[in-house]
């Protein structure tokens, strides 16, 4: 039975991910979610500190359970590094409305026309705003529609450094030799989807927003159980 490791976006926090895990759990599922809420302080490279901290947030399990590691949103494209560094062995990737990486070589954590973007919203201290500030009410409200679960995701959300979007991530080669699978919630990510299913990944889409593992953890713990065990 592997050991779900839950990797949320650098962008948000771990209670994005919380519900999940607890239901894993009582399903008799090993679950963590590391903490990457320090990934921006000091300065760059920022991807060492994303792995050293998913390092730290298995430490105490384990270390002989395979690892099914699952990322959402931008966390995807960290997967290949962190399991080049975690030092267990990993069963199988689910990217969870995530980004998928390249076979090999590095990638950017922003594409070069959403930066224009990015730099807009840049603060004196250098650094961006939570993350839920960047969009407008109708496109927070779907995602979050729960008031308790709202102030729970934005409060914990920190404010990252630009140059963290301007960094490029490692990818080692022959990553995806181990299983893969993908579940699409929202229509943002659907060329990651189509991405995945070239790739010959299976696929499994549970209509909702980005962050629907927050609102329907009930859905996406069975996607993930399914997606694990067919990857």
């Amino acid at each position: 039975m592997p050991l779900f490791v839950l990797v949320h976006s650098p962008s948000v926090g771990p209670s994005t991910w919380q519900a999940v895990a607890e239901r894993l759990r009582k399903m008799g599922h090993d679950a963590v979610v590391p903490s990457l809420l320090s990934v921006g302080d000091g300065g760059p490279p920022y991807w060492p500190r994303v792995t050293s901290l998913v390092r730290a947030g298995v430490a105490g399990t384990d270390s002989s359970a395979p690892v099914a590691l699952v990322a959402h949103s931008n966390a995807g494209l960290f997967l290949p590094v962190i399991a080049s560094e975690l030092g267990r062995h990993v069963a199988c990737f689910v990217f969870a409305d995530a980004s998928v990486p390249p076979a090999s070589g590095t990638v950017p954590l922003a594409e070069g026309d959403f930066l224009p973007f990015l730099r807009g919203l840049v603060e004196d201290d250098g650094r961006l705003p939570q993350w839920t500030s960047w969009w407008s009410e109708d496109d927070v409200a779907p995602m979050l529609p729960d008031p308790r679960l709202r102030r729970l995701v934005t409060d914990e959300q920190p404010r990252l450094p630009l140059d963290y979007y301007l960094e490029e991530v490692p990818v080692p080669s022959g990553w995806d030799d181990q299983r893969c699978g993908y579940l699409l919630f929202s229509e943002a990510y659907h060329g990651e989807a189509t991405e995945a299913q070239r790739r010959g990944w299976p696929v499994r889409t549970l209509p909702g927003e980005h962050l629907h593992q927050v609102v329907d953890p009930a859905g996406v713990t069975a996607a993930l159980l399914e997606l694990a065990a067919a990857s």
